[in-house]
């Protein structure tokens, strides 16, 4: 039996579990935020997101011009490869529309739409070029060619020419993919013949420059092409004349307004003797 002074201690000492519950209580206390810093920090999180906004939007444009470029290079490398494995000849069209068109268009070079590029892959059938290179400009018949794939959409994105690099190459050395590092040769061949036709060696919408045998697919026609053949040489767009070097050049739109001051632009370069495809960016 307890004594009574065991019994008085016993009594006025509190329980284990309640000096548990006022120790855990007392510690939220101390460690829970307040209103007032709690809003503190809300505010601090607001004014760094209003600061750095402008920089998230100016990478995100970059990005999507970067990668629509490679989206690009990967449907040319698939129309080469196909060609060579298939021992036929492949066409990769380019078409671009006004960002806001709902129904499929169809207009010639230069095309009036901006804002939108279109491109898919053919081949021939019988693994013919169809026409020779000096036949009568045509449309490839939709009996001997088939679609690889389907049709690309790509917004925010215009095709134009971007401007050669600078000559003599800059000292230093620029960056190997970089824009002042690529060839300027789509630029310079055949600039000085009269008149110039160093057009002939850029795929630009801003262009009248019309591809000799144009396609259809899925309700469009597309008027610039290059042609792979089942060596893998590229020809390039308007001409079927050997190329050394064709470029595709990619400025960002906002919507259907083309953002001509903005730095993030994307060169796609083709060798012709080896259907070669590299992107050059700032």
């Amino acid at each position: 039996m307890p004594t009574s002074s065991q019994e008085l201690s016993l009594t006025r000492s509190p329980p284990y579990s309640s000096l548990i519950t006022r120790h855990s209580s007392l510690a939220r206390r101390f460690s829970a935020f307040t209103l007032v810093e709690m809003l503190v920090v809300m505010g601090i999180v607001l004014l760094l997101m209003v600061l750095l906004a402008p920089a998230f939007t100016s990478l995100k444009s970059a990005g999507d011009v970067t990668s629509a470029a490679y989206t690009i290079k990967g449907i040319l490398d698939q129309a080469r490869t196909y060609a060579m494995a298939n021992n036929t000849y492949t066409w990769v069209g380019f078409y671009e529309e006004d960002s806001t068109a709902a129904v499929p268009t169809n207009s010639a070079p230069p095309y009036p739409g901006k804002g939108r590029l279109l491109t898919t892959t053919v081949f021939s059938i019988d693994g013919t070029k169809i026409f020779d290179n000096d036949a009568t400009s045509a449309a490839l018949p939709s009996g001997s060619i088939k679609q690889i794939g389907k049709l690309t959409r790509i917004e925010g994105l215009h095709m134009a020419d971007i401007g050669a690099p600078p000559s003599p190459t800059p000292n230093p050395t620029p960056a190997a993919s970089s824009l002042a590092a690529r060839s300027g040769l789509p630029y310079t061949e055949n600039a000085s013949i009269v008149p110039p036709a160093d057009h002939y060696n850029r795929v630009s919408s801003d262009s009248s420059d019309k591809t000799q045998f144009n396609f259809a697919a899925q309700s469009y026609t597309f008027y610039k092409t290059i042609r792979f053949d089942p060596r893998g040489e590229a020809n390039m767009n308007s001409t079927y004349d050997l190329r050394h070097v064709v470029e595709i050049g990619l400025r960002p739109t906002h919507g259907n307004t083309v953002d001509n001051n903005a730095t993030n632009v994307v060169a796609i370069q083709i060798s012709g003797v080896g259907g070669n495809v590299k992107i050059y960016r700032q």
